[in-house]
């Protein structure tokens, strides 16, 4: 941030964080980001549900700042708030206690349940900010989850303190979006009848869809990549919200994440078989290829070419392609390694080209943290054919570890990964465009082709991914120029 500008105040609001509570990349994104703003001058805090299920070595360190009753419902129901501390690594945490709503162990137990959970987190949270008197200059919202805050804050919280403030929403999964019934949101949000038409919460003539409001009426909206940003405003990306997000386009942004260089640091990662960075990664990445294929009992050979997936194994993340090339991406030359879990046709599918190829494939059908940190640094490609992928951490991940991406042109992946061009040796990977499988096998025969006839140039590749800056100060720069933005007001004079 420069000089010549005051410290924003930003509040994040979301239904998860690590290392608290984690199901997705939402919990990475709410832990790492106002980590990368901290430095750049904002005051960040970060508002989650004090859910049972966070574990006692954070709950014993959090501290009580108060408590008061709220008013929620349409008939006036009133629920306990309080409020827990824990300040880590120069951001504030803030906890909403209430066990009736937040004691059920898991944070997401059931659509039924999780409306009224998330209809009085997100009144809560703007009610502990007056409570507390800390006034945000922009309230930052995270998937469906918080998205009623930026009604609350023009209807029920306009004319208070935290009424100035801004708001943002950013989509991490379009796909999950707080359906259901218009009386039942009614009720637990106490909100406006005018609310419930289509511009805002209506989805039709029965259900409301709480992600739909607070799209309509946040002050910006952001996803998790440029080209997902264009992606979701069609029919095929759009999740049924397309239309409306093309209605709401002049505000809606895509700023792509980061990863955590820290941890996915090859120089300093104690889970290798050799640590390496940028100036030695050609001469000692060989000896995690040969930890990898000595664990996973593949033939020791320092000539194959090693394809590394790590990925749930669904439809979205393009398997149905891989298992339709998959006999024709093996050959005397090449190793495959997945790692994952999901679907069980793919699971069994794996597990049968593994028991037909042994020495070749390794179906690791399960999670396994330090074999992931193994791949990323013993396989000479990772691959990525998602059918949609809003960010995408593996190819970053990939590129941080040398790992050459192959992944097909959609979300993130399209923004991440540069199409590696033969005449001018440019590029930091290989790419498809439409959703086949033909094209995924042309894009890693390609890759293959180049690793065995010029390994020189695809040695610079592997270089050029090691240097290339996946961190999170790229992603948050972009965020403190889109709040400086929304809050002209704050610069100096």
């Amino acid at each position: 941030m420069s000089d010549n500008t005051q410290a924003r105040k930003i509040a994040f609001i979301g239904s998860e964080c690590y290392p608290f509570v984690k199901t997705g990349g939402l919990g990475d994104v709410m832990y790492a980001l106002p980590r990368a703003l901290t430095p750049l001058g904002c005051e960040v805090r970060v508002f989650l549900p004090n859910y049972a299920c966070i574990p006692p070595k954070y709950k014993d360190q959090m501290l009580y700042r108060g408590n008061f009753m709220m008013d929620l419902c349409s008939d006036g129901r009133q629920f306990y708030v309080g409020i827990m501390e824990l300040v880590m690594d120069g951001v504030i945490y803030d906890f909403i206690d209430n066990r009736e709503f937040f004691d059920w162990g898991n944070p997401y137990t059931g659509l039924w349940e999780d409306i009224p959970k998330y209809c009085y987190f997100s009144k809560a949270v703007l009610a502990v900010m007056n409570y507390m008197e800390w006034i945000p200059d922009v309230i930052h919202c995270h998937d469906w989850q918080a998205s009623l805050v930026p009604l609350y804050l023009r209807t029920r919280f306009d004319g208070t303190p935290v009424g100035s403030a801004k708001s943002i929403v950013t989509i991490h999964n379009l796909r999950f979006q707080g359906i259901c019934g218009i009386e039942h949101l009614k009720y637990w949000t106490g909100l406006p009848d005018y609310l419930f038409d289509y511009p805002v919460l209506k989805q039709n003539e029965n259900e409301a869809n709480m992600f739909k409001g607070g799209l309509a009426y946040a002050d910006k909206i952001t996803t998790v990549s440029e080209t997902y940003a264009e992606e979701i405003q069609t029919s095929f990306y759009g999740e049924g919200l397309n239309g409306h997000l093309y209605y709401h386009r002049p505000k809606l942004k895509g700023i792509v994440n980061g990863i955590d260089v820290q941890l996915w640091n090859s120089a300093t990662d104690k889970l290798l078989a050799a640590d390496y960075d940028y100036d030695s990664v050609l001469e000692k990445k060989i000896e995690n290829k040969r930890a990898l294929q000595e664990q996973l009992g593949l033939e020791q050979d320092d000539g194959q070419f090693v394809i590394g997936l790590i990925s749930r194994l669904t439809d979205q993340k393009g398997l149905d392609l891989v298992n339709a090339v998959f006999p024709e991406m093996l050959d005397e030359h090449t190793q495959v390694v997945i790692l994952g879990t999901g679907d069980p046709r793919y699971e069994g599918a794996f597990r049968y080209y593994e028991g037909e190829n042994k020495g070749r494939v390794c179906a690791y059908i399960s999670y396994n943290e330090s074999l992931a940190h193994l791949i990323y640094a013993g396989a000479d490609a990772l691959l990525v054919p998602s059918l949609f992928e809003p960010c995408g951490l593996t190819q970053l991940i990939a590129m941080r570890y040398g790992t050459v991406p192959i992944v097909r042109e959609t979300g993130g992946l399209k923004d991440t990964v540069q199409p590696y061009n033969e005449e001018t040796n440019e590029g930091n990977g290989f790419t498809f465009d439409w959703y086949q499988a033909d094209l995924l096998l042309d894009a890693i025969r390609r890759a293959k082709a180049l690793y065995f006839e010029d390994r020189s140039r695809w040695n610079d590749m592997v270089q050029r991914d090691m240097a290339k800056d996946v961190s999170w100060e790229n992603s948050a720069r972009k965020y403190l120029a889109l709040y400086e933005e929304l809050t002209p007001e704050e610069a100096a004079e």
